[in-house]
């Protein structure tokens, strides 16, 4: 459709409604047809995996209103859309609903509601059904995998693992419920008196508002969704306007395997005022956030605002997370492995290893296997068998990555990877070559600023010191990784390396038997592991006396 010309009233309605997103979500509002705004709301993180992204709301201009923080709110959601634009060609591959504000009422009593009883089903029971939900997402796994690289663009010889390593996870945190969602009797710790028998039990929370990302949205939900329903709280899920679908296979999955239908909802929402409306709702008990560091913030700010109840939302957020190949390391091994790490899903991990110290012994032989490995990737269309590198996202996202490598070409970095060899990369689309960068510092963008890429960077470095120092030398602290044929070196280096997690010899790896977690501006809080019922319970000590006549 053609633009047409606003009135000035009404230009200055689509600027407050830009002006409301700024700072949290860089976005773009055109005018496409008379009495329609069409607001394309995008990560402010270049394509981060945020809150929303690469997708369209649209809602008749005259329902936009501010509320009393000055952010833009829906005033009447019912004719909102939200349509998921595909990153191979921009086209629409799914059209939503936005959730109404009358319709998100009556989810959140319905949830609360739902909670009284859930919480009281034998934990048995609540195994069962999370058991049953794995088998029925493993039944159709193929068409879950389908969808998913309709949405986000992943090549589809990947996206059937998501799915795959979403159950593993699942099954894992299973096995732990009944140990770790036990009463905790104290008296190992502290002997209990004949009359006196003390005990801690872990109660759940209520309504839980996941706040989801699109780059890996089973595995991202399955952090929280599966152990907070283990734990006897109820979901309310809000996904990215990316995977919409994602959301609904999930709940309909949960509901199929016997779970109450208002303990598992799924609210759609594409403005930031619906989100920070639900974070401030009385209902919801705790927050899951994963996307932007800037959407962190908010949501954190909008957790403090609430009127009533205090709450410490989780939050996953950004990346810059490096490596160190020290001398002793096998390089035959090693830059394929690094490759792997930074390539994979066109390096929209929030894993993805983005920079890469490398000690000068070596560094010449590990850039040439590097150069060697990358040349072997295939680029294109995510739905053929053989691509190995899909689009990024969106074609906002595309354009910071290639700023991103002028940025650092124009501060005298040099390129290795000639583009041609990927000709499906092409200026103004989604498709982007893979690169590696050398002769790179901390001056520039790409070694201090999240890429989310397919852009490899290496520094040489000259000592251990070094290497750590310039790891370190970062606000993100999410995985780092080591790269060395002496593994005790390694586990020492760990020990001084600002991350979540340390990795030696290997990258991109969350081992639901670990925390994840991230230290500086990769978030706060954690899940999984034997640690992964903790943000969804809260310890309730029970104190008993008995009195005998």
């Amino acid at each position: 459709m053609r633009s047409k010309t606003l009135s000035k009233e009404k230009r200055k309605e689509v600027k407050d409604d830009r002006d409301s997103l700024e700072g949290v979500y860089a976005e773009r509002t055109e005018v496409v047809d008379e009495g329609m705004v069409v607001v394309v709301v995008r990560t402010e993180a270049a394509g981060k995996r945020g809150v929303q992204l690469n997708s369209r709301v649209q809602t008749p201009p005259n329902t936009h209103s501010k509320d009393s923080k000055g952010q833009t709110a829906m005033a009447d959601s019912n004719s909102s859309k939200i349509i998921t634009l595909s990153p191979i060609d921009q086209s629409p591959v799914v059209t939503r609903e936005a959730t109404s504000p009358s319709e998100i009422d009556k989810i959140l009593k319905e949830s609360v509601e739902a909670f009284k009883a859930y919480k009281k089903t034998p934990l048995k029971e609540r195994i069962a059904i999370a058991e049953k939900f794995l088998e029925i997402f493993e039944r159709d796994a193929e068409d879950a995998a389908r969808e998913l690289t309709q949405q986000m663009g992943r090549p589809i010889r990947y996206t059937p693992s998501e799915i795959k390593t979403m159950i593993m996870r699942g099954r894992y945190m299973i096995s732990l419920a009944e140990k770790e969602l036990a009463d905790i009797d104290v008296e190992k710790f502290s002997p209990n008196t004949p009359n006196i028998r003390r005990y801690l039990r872990r109660e759940p929370l209520g309504p839980i508002l996941v706040i989801s990302a699109w780059n890996y949205p089973y595995l991202i939900a399955i952090n929280a969704v599966l152990p907070a329903l283990l734990a006897g709280n109820t979901i309310v899920f809000k996904p990215s306007p990316q995977t919409p679908l994602c959301a609904e296979r999930m709940a309909a999955a949960y509901h199929e395997a016997g779970l109450p239908k208002a303990a598992f909802a799924v609210i759609q929402a594409g403005d930031l005022g619906t989100v920070e409306n639900l974070v401030k709702r009385p209902e919801i008990a705790h927050v899951c956030f994963t996307g932007s560091v800037a959407g962190g913030r908010a949501i954190n700010i909008a957790a403090a605002a609430r009127p009533q109840g205090f709450i410490s939302p989780g939050l996953e957020l950004g990346g810059k997370d490096p490596a160190y190949v020290r001398a002793d390391a096998d390089v035959a091994y090693t830059a394929p492995e690094i490759v792997d790490g930074a390539l994979f899903n066109s390096g929209q991990s929030c894993c993805s290893i983005e920079r890469v110290y490398v000690h000068e012994s070596v560094y010449d032989e590990f850039v040439q296997k590097c150069v060697e490995e990358v040349k072997g990737y295939k680029l294109g269309d995510p739905m053929n068998a053989e691509t190995m590198l899909g689009p990024v996202v969106s074609l906002r996202s595309a354009a910071t990555i290639r700023k991103h490598i002028n940025d650092a070409l124009a501060h005298g970095a040099k390129a290795l990877i000639d583009e041609s060899l990927f000709p499906a990369a092409k200026e103004g689309s989604s498709f982007v070559a893979p690169q590696i960068l050398v002769d790179v510092d901390h001056s520039m963008r790409v070694m201090t600023e999240e890429t989310f890429g397919p852009v490899l960077c290496i520094q040489r470095v000259s000592s251990d010191a070094e290497a750590i120092s310039l790891m370190n030398d970062s606000i993100f602290g999410l995985t780092a990784s080591i790269w060395t044929g002496n593994t005790e070196a390694g586990e020492a280096l760990a020990d001084e390396v600002e991350a979540g997690t340390v990795f030696v010899n290997r990258s991109d790896f969350p081992d639901p038997a670990l925390a994840w977690t991230g230290v500086k501006e990769s978030g706060r809080g954690w899940t999984l592991s034997l640690k992964g019922f903790d943000s969804f319970t809260r310890p309730k000590s029970i104190h008993l006396k008995a009195v005998g006549k």
